[in-house]
């Protein structure tokens, strides 16, 4: 039985990612995993980043067009597909994946961790605070993997956002970052693809030297999509620009999960 892990590092751009993520390039020049590169949808902005990824639609189409829009999702998504297909759902992210997919607005007591299969995000573990550790989050997904084997789970980090808003994307703190986190996942990458997950490392938008994302600049928009198959094998470098408009058709598609007709970009063959 196939399950996903995505994590989606906010803010990771695709160069930083490349140049600085040691581990992660390793699988990737010893071909156990593929790298390609997402010219991301606009705005380059987080929320209506979260909600294209988890619905394969663009901005205009499902309506988050802002990060001040605070309301749940209205289209389908990946976290209601594997709900609704009977299967497990998990997070441990930014509270305002709890907005769009549990509940809105969020309730930091009552919201923060979440048990609940009644809801499209399980089991959740939601932070609000921007610097909030990436390793205590990384251990939190981990934690809910052991613990609920879940067939989806969200990884969501922000640290690299953080840094790269506070110094900008040219600086040795936000490179550094990009060190660490590749650090603190690479032992969990493997224990992940041993217990049978497909795991995706990808971001929602850039950043630039100003620290500012939104805009259509190439590195305000440009991300990595690392694919880490529980064969250890993959493609290496691919040359090819994919769409974060594929992310929730291929992440379905792997599940053997029909796909919502709204998801209108063919998954993405990782064979």
């Amino acid at each position: 039985m196939n399950k996903v892990i995505l994590v989606l590092s906010d803010a990771l751009r695709f160069d930083v990612a490349k140049d600085n993520m040691g581990f992660l390039g390793h699988l990737v020049e010893k071909q156990q995993a593929s790298l390609y590169k997402i010219k991301g949808e606009l705005p380059s902005m987080s929320r209506p980043m979260y909600e294209t990824i988890h619905t394969g639609l663009s901005s205009s189409e499902h309506g988050i067009v802002a990060n001040s829009i605070v309301r749940l999702s209205n289209k389908p998504n990946i976290f209601q597909a594997v709900k609704k297909a009977g299967k497990v759902t998990a997070a441990a992210a930014y509270y305002w994946y709890s907005e769009l997919y549990n509940r809105a607005p969020y309730n930091p007591i009552d919201d923060k961790e979440t048990d609940d299969e009644s809801l499209n995000i399980q089991h959740g573990r939601f932070y609000t605070e921007d610097e909030y550790p990436d390793i205590e989050l990384i251990n939190s997904a981990a934690h809910l993997v052991r613990k609920y084997a879940p067939d989806y789970l969200l990884l969501h980090p922000m640290g690299m956002d953080y840094h790269g808003e506070t110094y900008g994307s040219d600086t040795k703190e936000y490179r550094n970052h990009a060190v660490y986190q590749d650090s603190k996942l690479a032992p969990f990458l493997l224990e992940w693809r041993e217990l049978g997950y497909t795991v995706f490392v990808t971001g929602d938008h850039g950043i630039n030297k100003d620290g500012a994302h939104g805009g259509s600049a190439l590195e305000q928009r440009t991300v990595p999509f690392f694919v880490i198959q529980p064969s250890a094998k993959g493609r290496g470098e691919v040359d090819e620009t994919v769409s974060h408009l594929q992310v929730a058709p291929t992440i379905l598609n792997l599940l053997e999960i029909p796909i919502p007709e709204t998801m209108k970009q063919k998954p993405l063959s990782l064979r």
